[in-house]
């Protein structure tokens, strides 16, 4: 069976930024079978748990790989580099285990697919991708918000 990159607070694991899972049971099921590859890029690029919740500014995830916009926390702080650095960590798990499909945490500014926190911290999200999901889309990965 096909290996698929699932993010670990999906999975049961307690890495959001506010210290808990947001456990799904059919990603779980997964990880279970030894199917689910579990990642936490914010994580996996130094970040604590917990940690202030960071958004995107100035665009989405692959304008944070492209240059033309950020990830801040809620105290200001720029964690682009942390999430540029999870990113890459994510695909390069991906591509050892041969998964070309990945189950993400919505919203997220690292694993959110489709929609986005939109950068002012007031809970309204904007159309776009997170940094993972949109590194892990440009290597041909598909990805589903969960």
């Amino acid at each position: 069976m096909e290996k698929i990159l699932v993010s670990a607070c999906l999975a049961g694991v307690p890495c959001r930024y506010d210290g808990r899972a947001k456990t799904a049971e059919a990603v779980a099921g997964l990880v279970a079978e030894g199917l689910g590859v579990v990642v936490c890029p914010e994580g996996a690029g130094g970040l604590p748990t917990p940690r202030p919740p960071a958004e995107i500014v100035g665009g989405d995830g692959a304008d944070v790989l492209d240059g033309r916009a950020r990830v801040v926390d809620a105290t200001g702080a720029d964690r682009t580099e942390a999430f540029l650095d999870g990113a890459r960590q994510a695909l390069a798990a991906a591509e050892a285990a041969g998964a070309r499909r990945a189950l993400l945490m919505a919203r997220s500014p690292s694993c959110g697919c489709g929609r986005v926190y939109d950068g002012t911290f007031t809970g309204e999200s904007r159309p776009g991708d997170g940094v993972t999901a949109a590194l892990l889309r440009r290597a041909g990965i598909a990805v589903e918000a969960v």
